[in-house]
């Protein structure tokens, strides 16, 4: 019984680590993302006339 548990909790803990890899990528990803699309906003903000 105790074995189960000790290979469940190393399968568990084995997919934590990897979701948290991917959603950090996806974060710093979509974080340059916003930093680039804002930068060009603020470029062409002159350009704009209302």
């Amino acid at each position: 019984m105790e074995e189960k548990l000790y290979k469940a909790m190393g399968s568990a803990g084995a997919a934590n680590l990897a979701i948290g890899i991917c959603i950090l990528a996806g974060g710093i990803a979509s974080g340059i993302i916003l930093i680039v699309s804002g930068a060009r906003l603020l470029k062409n903000k002159s350009k704009i006339m209302f």
